[in-house]
């Protein structure tokens, strides 16, 4: 497992990265891990992009916005280079999570280890169900939403995940946004409104299928299937 001491702050990128962008640099985050990991201490651009399925020059590129961290002819050193991108993600702070919703995908993302690998504590499992509250799951005990804005005080929660009925989930977010928390992942299947000065990320399962239906449909045409998330061709295939 890999440790995830504090390490000093570094520069902020000087500009506004696009989403793309901060997509892929995740993605070259978990390869510098791998690679540590495994004990090697310096990579080359062809290496990490391959660890991370881009091209060199699109890796080059994005890390070119951040600063120069690599040396021609030598490559990166990884440690170094995995201190600069954590503190660019925001990844040397202090981030606690608040799951709303103790229902299957609450549970399950409440049980996922990954979080607290990659410098995410779940802190607060909720929920109004009288049958669910009470219940342990994991390391965390359901607790009543009623007090959603007492528990995050008490737990100092500055990010919350919403895995919530969409009836329900306007509701749940402007409890959550009152509470004082900024940052907020929402599974919800509806479109949901916040105020200025706090981010929204939507992630809907079944919208990402039917995107996926579409490439395979295009793929059995004859046709290719695109790019992926970040960008980049999907694989398997050529870029037009």
């Amino acid at each position: 497992m890999t440790s995830h001491a504090k390490m000093p702050d570094a520069e902020p990128a000087a500009k506004r990265l696009p989403s793309a962008v901060v997509a892929r640099l995740t993605i070259y985050l978990r390869a510098l891990n791998g690679f540590v990991a495994e004990g090697v201490e310096r990579v080359s651009s062809d290496e990490l992009a391959e660890a991370s399925g881009v091209s060199s020059a699109t890796l080059r590129k994005d890390l070119s916005q951040l600063g120069s961290y690599g040396t021609r002819g030598v490559g990166y050193e990884v440690e170094n280079l995995l201190q600069h991108l954590s503190a660019a993600l925001g990844l040397t702070r202090d981030w606690r999570v608040a799951i709303v919703g103790a229902g299957n995908l609450g549970r399950a993302l409440a049980r996922y280890g990954g979080f607290e690998t990659r410098g995410f504590e779940v802190v607060a499992l909720l929920d109004t169900d009288p049958q669910v509250i009470g219940n342990e799951v994991g390391w965390l005990r359901v607790t009543d939403a009623a007090n959603l804005e007492a528990i995050f005080r008490r737990t100092k929660a500055n990010m919350a995940v919403l895995a919530l009925p969409g009836s329900v989930a306007q509701e749940a977010c402007d409890r959550v946004v009152a509470a004082g928390v900024r940052s907020i992942l929402s599974f919800a299947p509806t479109i949901l409104q916040v105020p200025r000065g706090v981010t929204l990320r939507k992630v809907d399962m079944a919208t990402e299928l039917q995107i996926l239906a579409y490439h395979a449909q295009r793929g059995e045409a004859g046709g290719h299937s695109g790019e992926d998330e970040h960008g980049e061709p999907a694989e398997g295939t050529t870029a037009d």
